[in-house]
């Protein structure tokens, strides 16, 4: 349990931020949140209310990724930071500064603020598309050692901003003379419970295979991780003492799309009769690819497997991710409950 020290949460309002919030507060921490609008504080707060009691160990504070106002009066008197904040983007922006800029100059201000309070640790909240080999060729496994080239050809907004944000990051940390640390939780495609009907982008793969949005199952897979997993391991992160100067990946399953829509059908009977059947030749999608940015931006990606390990955060840090099943089975029913489908 925590002592009763007081960690910030930034973007408490996101999918990962929430479930961050949640876990530390099971653990008794006190807790500090920011949204960039404190109108956003009720819906947090409904959320939350499903999962555990906050009592008057939580508090809201205005910061936005783009300002500098705010952030040092949210981190003040904090002991740990974990920074979660950020642009989430599956469809790629025209400008693709629309979710660098954001993204890296969050990171800066974020970590920047802890320093100067003198916070024990951040943690930050990076992705696997910051360490990822390249899309093209064959099937591969990355890990904690491989760092994402921001400037390789059709390399897509969002690992951009991922990868720039946590070297940034990184190098304020390195070049910091105060005592603060810095970890790093990559996670891979995060699905899982959700709290209510304004949830991650990411749980779209699973909404849209119930809704019946996705016409077939082009051969396409990635690594999912339960977001209550993520949250576990940015809270293992904060507080053991390896940690520090470290990246963690937070991946558990590999899946194909193929996969989840079975596992749906299989368990959920007629509340998965709109997840489709057929398979999507690979040469459908590259057509489509070429009319289509964001399906073009995955074509390399068809028929290979790429992967990322976590043996390092389950070696270093005794983290234990739960099974496929339960992470997709709990994001169904919490979407069909909330209405979301």
């Amino acid at each position: 349990m925590s002592g009763g020290e007081t960690v910030l949460v930034t973007g408490g309002s996101g999918y990962i931020g929430g479930w961050c919030v949640t876990g530390l507060l099971k653990q008794g921490y006190v807790v500090r949140t920011t949204v960039r609008d404190l109108g956003k504080e009720a819906g947090v707060r409904a959320a939350l209310a499903t999962q555990v009691d906050p009592g008057n160990r939580l508090s809201f504070h205005v910061a936005d990724l783009t300002a500098d106002e705010g952030w040092d009066a949210a981190v003040e008197g904090c002991d740990y930071v974990l920074h979660v904040a950020s642009p989430l983007g599956v469809a790629d922006p025209k400008d693709p500064n629309d979710l660098i800029v954001p993204a890296r100059e969050g990171a800066r201000r974020s970590v920047g603020a802890a320093i100067r309070a003198g916070v024990k640790r951040v943690v930050l909240t990076s992705s696997v598309a910051a360490a990822s080999k390249s899309a093209a060729g064959g099937d591969w496994v990355s890990d904690e050692t491989v760092w994402t080239d921001p400037q390789a050809p059709k390399l897509g907004a969002y690992a951009q901003s991922k990868t720039l944000a946590e070297r940034a990051a990184w190098d304020l940390i390195n070049t910091s003379a105060g005592e603060t640390s810095l970890a790093t939780v990559n996670p891979a495609l995060v699905l899982g419970p959700v709290t209510s009907g304004d949830f991650s982008e990411s749980i779209q793969v699973v909404e849209r295979l119930l809704s019946g949005r996705v016409p077939g199952l082009p051969r396409l897979g990635f690594n999912v991780v339960d977001v209550r997993d993520v949250a576990d391991l940015h809270i293992r992160a904060m507080t053991d003492p390896k940690a520090a100067g470290e990246r963690f990946i937070a991946a558990a399953n590999y899946a194909w799309m193929g996969d989840l829509a079975a596992l749906l059908r299989e368990r959920l009977g007629a509340e998965a009769a709109k997840v489709p059947t057929r398979k999507v030749p690979d040469f459908v999608i590259r057509l489509a690819g070429l009319f289509d940015k964001d399906l073009g931006s995955v074509t390399p990606s068809l028929g290979h497997k790429h992967d990322f390990s976590s043996e390092k955060a389950q070696r270093m840090l005794g983290w234990k991710p739960r099974p496929l099943e339960e992470t997709i089975l709990d994001c169904a029913k919490s979407l069909i409950a909330a209405g979301a489908v």
